[in-house]
C-alpha cells in the first residue's frame, strides 16, 4: 500500500504515527531531498497536492489537513479518520485597532479579504450573508492588510503567535482543523481489509 504524507507542518508527526505503526521511516527522515521511498511504500509532497495523487490512485491513502479538503471539496476521496493532531483554527483577522471590515461594509457593501483558501473564505462569508471581494495570495498573507491592500484576512492559526507579531487580531474563527486520513475510493474496495486494519491499528496507538 502506497501512503502520501505531508511535508511541512504535519511531517514529523506524521512520521511518529508511522514509526508507531511499525513502518521505518528513518529513510524518510535522513533524506529531505529524496521524495518517494519504495521500500516503506511512502511518497511526500506538499500537504495541498495529497488529495491529488490520492484521488487519482498514485496513492492509496494520504494523510492532510482538514483545511485542504474543505478547500478542495471537489475531490474524489474518502476521508476515512480524524488523527487529532495537527491542530490550528482557520480564523478571519485584521489590523489591531482597526475595524475595517465593518466599516467597509458599512460604506461600500462589501469587505476585501486576502487569503490562500478562497472557497472556504468564499463560503464564509456567503454563509453570514455578506459581500466579499476575495484577493487569494501564495506567500505571507499577513502583509496584505499591513499594506492597505485589503481589509482582512482569511488564514490558518495554531496559537496566534504570528497574527499577533504582525499586529493582527482575530475578529471570527471559521473552523477547527486537524489531520486527516484519506484514501482512494478504488484503493477502500480492493484494499478494504488493509486499510480497515491500518485504521484500527491506528486507534490502537492513539488510545
Amino acid at each position: 500500500m502506497k501512503i502520501a504524507v505531508p511535508r511541512g507542518a504535519l511531517f514529523r508527526e506524521t512520521l511518529d504515527l508511522l514509526d508507531a505503526l511499525g513502518i521505518d521511516t528513518s529513510e524518510v527522515r535522513s533524506n529531505d531531498r529524496k521524495l518517494v521511498f519504495p521500500d516503506v511504500g511512502i511518497v511526500t509532497m506538499r500537504p495541498s497536492d495529497v488529495p491529488t495523487y490520492v484521488e487519482h490512485g498514485a496513492a492509496d491513502i494520504g494523510i492532510t489537513g482538514k483545511d485542504v479538503l474543505l478547500e478542495q471539496t471537489g475531490r474524489e476521496v474518502y476521508e476515512l479518520l480524524d488523527l487529532g493532531y495537527g491542530y490550528c483554527r482557520m480564523v478571519v483577522a485584521e489590523r489591531e485597532g482597526a475595524n475595517a471590515m465593518e466599516e467597509s461594509l458599512r460604506r461600500l457593501g462589501a469587505v476585501r479579504v486576502a487569503t490562500k483558501y478562497p472557497r472556504i473564505a468564499a463560503r464564509h462569508f456567503a454563509d453570514t450573508g455578506r459581500q466579499v471581494e476575495i484577493v487569494e495570495v501564495k506567500g505571507s498573507v499577513e502583509i496584505a492588510p499591513l499594506t492597505g491592500l485589503v481589509d482582512g484576512i482569511v488564514d490558518l492559526t495554531a496559537t496566534g503567535t504570528t497574527l499577533a507579531e504582525n499586529h493582527l487580531v482575530e475578529r471570527e474563527e471559521i473552523c477547527e482543523c486537524t489531520a486527516r486520513l484519506i484514501a482512494n475510493p478504488v484503493a477502500h474496495k480492493l484494499k478494504a481489509r488493509e486499510i480497515d486494519d491500518l485504521i484500527e491499528r491506528i486507534r490502537a496507538v492513539a488510545a
